[in-house]
């Protein structure tokens, strides 16, 4: 029984000694326990370690942006420095002067101006019609030197002792002739008609109306057919005067010859552009032309 008792006696004193311990003891306890679980969890984390690897990786990354930025500066550079700030302000007025356009135009440039001429043809039929007709001109031309070569060849008889009737300084290059309105100088339905159209039989004798030096004298001059040109001084004047369209191989005179008024030069004929037999009479005083029969009517002796 005495050892229950002892073992009682034990119990009691454990369960009054709990109360009157100190309460700051506890605390500090409590805290100390706390401090070693959380330290113990600190030591538990692992510890991080940097590898190479990522060290090279970060150093790499490094490099590429230094070099991407010395890429940015070089592009960059050029244009800055092309570019220089003006020193002074430039107003809207200079910089359109400086920029402005302008265009020059020849001081001699004259407006196109366009006729009914200046278009040719266009369909098919009017282009073979215009052919034929060029074809038909060239057989023309090439007869009518074929005809004038062959008469050249064979010389006209004109009696040389021929003179013209009258007297004075003017003579009529043809004696007997005829003529309508339709041959004087310049009517108005041949308003370039230049001279004065005799009209007289084939191998009528044609005489020189001044005396003078013959300039011209051929068997084709142009439109004229065959032609003499004498050379004169009349009452001070220099006079000119055109026989045309001849007959073939029938002029007398060559150039350079000293001719006297009524001389026989050649005949009547129908050579150049001409529809019948007739003289063609130019007159041309100082240069300029004159109506041919009021100047013979005036002067012809």
């Amino acid at each position: 029984m005495a050892e229950v008792t002892e073992s009682s006696q034990d119990d009691t004193d454990l369960s009054q000694a709990t109360p009157t311990g100190s309460r700051r003891e506890a605390r500090a306890a409590t805290t100390a326990s706390n401090k070693t679980v959380t330290k113990s969890r600190r030591s538990v984390m692992p510890k991080r370690v940097v590898t190479k690897a990522a060290a090279k990786k970060s150093a790499r990354s490094v490099v590429i942006v230094a070099m991407v930025g010395g890429l940015v500066a070089t592009v960059a550079l050029p244009a800055y420095a092309a570019w220089q700030p003006e020193s002074e302000a430039v107003t809207v007025q200079q910089m359109a002067a400086e920029d402005a356009q302008s265009l020059v135009i020849a001081s001699d440039a004259t407006d196109e101006s366009f006729s009914r001429e200046s278009y040719s043809a266009t369909t098919s039929e009017e282009i073979d019609k215009k052919k034929a007709e060029e074809a038909a001109a060239e057989r023309a031309r090439q007869l009518a030197a074929s005809v004038s070569t062959a008469a050249a060849s064979v010389p006209v008889s004109v009696d040389l002792s021929m003179v013209a009737p009258g007297s004075g300084e003017v003579r009529w290059p043809v004696s007997s002739f005829t003529y309508t309105d339709i041959n004087l100088f310049r009517p108005p339905s041949r308003p370039n008609h230049n001279g004065f159209d005799m009209l007289a039989p084939a191998g009528s004798p044609i005489y020189a109306a001044a005396s003078g030096t013959v300039r011209v004298s051929q068997e084709s001059l142009g439109g004229y057919g065959v032609a003499v040109v004498i050379d004169s001084v009349i009452n001070g004047q220099s006079v000119s005067t055109l026989y045309g369209h001849m007959t073939y191989g029938s002029r007398v005179v060559s150039p350079g010859q000293t001719v006297t008024a009524g001389q026989v030069i050649g005949l009547v004929g129908s050579t150049g552009s001409s529809t019948a037999n007739h003289l063609h009479f130019e007159v041309t005083i100082n240069g300029s032309l004159v109506n041919p029969l009021p100047w013979l009517q005036s002067n012809a002796g």
